[in-house]
């Protein structure tokens, strides 16, 4: 069994720095369990365009029902004591319920509204820093999820397994064991991002947590994290956001169904791109687009992996020819001679790719 590591800090509720001009804890009435904010939500917080908001998020992994509803026996049978586990997450086992067979399994904190978003304009999701709050997390394989359903995992039970969380050298990594209970153990580094960060869909249904759309939600792609902008399509006024789905470190793919999961205490900066802009900046945006590391990502999403891929090259085409007005049969070489296609999940129900397109090779071009 991976190991407790002590004296690591635990961002409790209200508990340690705060870097955003606002800070939004996860309490109960803060959050949604297992669905996403849709047009009829009430905002949690309103904030105005530039506005820097510390949030807290909590892991489902410990909380769901299939680990017992009760994160301190869950994570106490992990050597974990108790004053670190965390009281926001013992709340929502304790005081919210979902319904198994039809809600996600994810925690999601918001919505907050953007004073002057509009249907059409952007939202700028713009990540400041991502911060552990345990030194644990979970990575599970549940029945009939993940990229080998019927075949892992190989006992009837769901497989959850402890990680646990070191410093080596200045920087986290994640620790696991190359064998159930025993030593040595494997260690890898930590890249923490959310897994979720959306816009609250049209209409009065709340959509289900696991598949990714238009309006963001699950999108699990593991270039956001600390400088990393992603851009939204503002579906309702005020755009209503949200995140969750917190995670320490994600493989493309994320295989198993879920990655190493746990609570994030993160700072966002909140910007608006008026349409006019928007349209002028990157064309018609249609999905979530990301921005990371010298990259414009942007994304394809659809239940079968060959059209989301085809997505993705589409939305690739239209960036490039509207930024940078290149010729479609030109941009479609360039994409194929320098730019990597790649898995964002295969475990969401609606599978996901992105694009990392250099914005270096068009530094020459004068827009």
């Amino acid at each position: 069994m991976a190991m407790y590591c002590p004296g690591f800090p635990i961002l409790q509720p209200g508990i340690g720095a705060i870097q955003g001009d606002v800070y939004l804890p996860a309490e109960v009435q803060h959050v949604l369990w297992g669905r996403l904010p849709c047009a009829a939500d009430a905002p949690v917080l309103t904030v105005a365009p530039g506005a820097t908001v510390t949030i807290d998020t909590i892991s489902h992994e410990g909380v769901l029902e299939d680990q017992g509803k009760d994160p301190l026996g869950y994570f106490g049978g992990h050597g974990v004591p108790a004053e670190a586990v965390l009281s926001d997450a013992i709340a929502v086992a304790r005081d919210l319920a979902r319904d198994v067979k039809r809600d996600g399994p994810h925690v999601v904190t918001g919505p907050i509204l953007v004073e002057g978003a509009e249907v059409g304009d952007l939202l700028a999701l713009t990540v400041l820093e991502t911060t552990p709050r345990v030194p644990y997390g979970v990575i599970s394989n549940r029945h009939g999820r993940g990229a080998l359903p019927g075949e892992l995992p190989r006992t009837p039970e769901t497989v959850s397994v402890f990680a646990s969380i070191y410093e080596r050298d200045g920087h986290l990594v994640g620790r696991l064991p190359l064998v159930a209970d025993g030593e040595p153990v494997v260690e890898f580094p930590l890249y923490p991002f959310l897994g979720i960060m959306g816009v609250a869909a049209a209409g009065d249904d709340r959509p289900h947590s696991v598949p990714p759309g238009p309006h963001g939600g699950n999108i699990d792609i593991n270039l956001l994290g600390p400088g990393s902008t992603l851009y939204l399509p503002v579906q309702v006024p005020g755009a209503l956001a949200y995140v969750g789905d917190p995670h320490f470190a994600q493989g493309d793919g994320e295989v198993a169904l879920t990655a190493l999961e746990a609570s994030l205490r993160v700072t966002l900066r909140f910007d608006l791109v008026k349409r006019a802009d928007a349209l002028a900046e990157f064309g018609e945006v249609l999905g979530p687009l990301g921005r990371a590391d010298g990259y414009l990502v942007p994304t394809g999403m659809d239940p079968d992996l060959d059209e989301a891929v085809r997505a993705c090259v589409r939305q690739a085409l239209s960036l490039i020819q509207a930024r940078w007005g290149m010729a479609e049969h030109l941009a479609y070489a360039y994409l194929s001679a320098a730019t990597d296609f790649r898995i964002s999940q295969v475990v969401d129900l609606v599978t996901g790719v992105h694009a990392r397109i250099r914005e270096a090779d068009f530094e020459r071009i004068e827009r």
